[in-house]
């Protein structure tokens, strides 16, 4: 292929053109949006990775909490954002993978709305029952209890269409058991209910399971994955017990469509230095997980590979939001 004398220039003209607004950016604060509470897990990660951020980049880098409507509206204010360099979306399965099943009128669109910048970990996922079950000891007697009495076990999560709500209906669903489903309005006070006896069991992000189990009456029944955690090296995984999943609450940091790749790259650049601090490997730690730097290619084939699970235990359960 012959490339022009015209077209040469031209492209070192565009490249001399972008490279002084690459160079000045950034020139002010990066907002990281959080679609959940303060306090919860997606916030903590957050705050976590904008500490050592700020330092890298050289310019603050600030959360801020836009809550609500199982994180569509976090996710819809970043869609929505101007497409230059200074907002991030922390987003996460729920917002990417689940919510375009679930609500009828999602306000902004996964797929289409967002530049992927990397996954930045996965959570594994945790079953936990409270002291209002103190008989139930171990995966296998949960099960036999919930067969043996359908319906008459309840379980909690942080909302209906929740990552928490559907990830213990696919295990539900896998081993053949029924239990009622309590939802609340939020991950703190789930966790709570499941600790006070309102609610007998929960799938829980594994940091919050730890620290429930705390209290000496909380039991943590199994992780739901492939291998045994570093943070609970004594609680068995569900596939020890013949139960092939694997299921995590997967974040991971987007940018509105159509922001500039030169900065999508250098803020992938200073997110993945960030992820390897001293100070967010101590963050990790405490969730249970570990960093997971992607490049956005991985990123969009995780999606891919997520949805079709979501969507067929939403269908299952004919979950739909208006």
């Amino acid at each position: 292929m012959t490339i022009s004398r015209r077209h040469l220039l031209a492209a070192g003209a565009g490249t001399l053109l972008a490279t002084p607004a690459l160079a000045a950016w950034p020139e002010r604060s990066i907002r990281i949006i959080s679609p959940y509470n303060a306090g919860g897990v997606n916030d903590i990660l957050a705050r976590g990775l904008s500490v050592p951020m700020s330092g890298i980049l050289k310019q603050s880098v600030v959360v801020e909490n836009r809550a609500g409507a199982g994180g569509g509206i976090g996710a819809a204010v970043a869609a929505r954002s101007a497409p230059d360099g200074y907002t991030a979306f922390l987003a996460n399965v729920d917002t990417q993978a689940i919510n375009q099943f679930i609500y009828r009128n999602l306000p902004y669109d996964p797929e289409k709305d967002f530049a992927p910048v990397t996954l930045v970990t996965t959570i594994p996922f945790a079953i936990v029952v409270g002291p209002s079950k103190p008989q139930i000891r171990d995966l296998p007697g949960l099960i036999a209890a919930a067969k043996a009495d359908p319906n008459g076990l309840s379980f909690g999560s942080w909302g209906v269409g929740s990552t928490s709500h559907l990830a213990f209906e696919r295990v539900a669903r896998h081993v053949g058991m029924e239990l009622l489903h309590v939802p609340f309005t939020g991950q703190a006070p789930a966790m709570q209910a499941v600790m006070a006896s309102q609610v007998d069991v929960m799938a829980v992000p594994g940091g919050g399971a730890e620290a429930m189990a705390r209290d000496g009456q909380t039991r943590i029944l199994a992780v739901v994955e492939a291998e045994r955690l570093a943070l609970l090296p004594n609680v068995p995984t569900v596939k020890e017990f013949g139960v092939d999943l694997n299921i995590g609450l997967w974040q991971a940091l987007y940018m509105p469509a159509r922001t500039p790749q030169p900065v999508v790259a250098q803020f992938r650049e200073a997110a993945h230095e960030a992820m390897q601090s001293t100070g967010f490997q101590e963050v990790l730690r405490g969730q249970a997980a570990k960093a997971e730097p992607t490049t956005p290619e991985g990123l969009t084939e995780l999606e891919r590979r997520e949805r079709p699970a979501w969507s067929a235990i939403v269908r299952q359960l004919g979950v739909r939001i208006e």
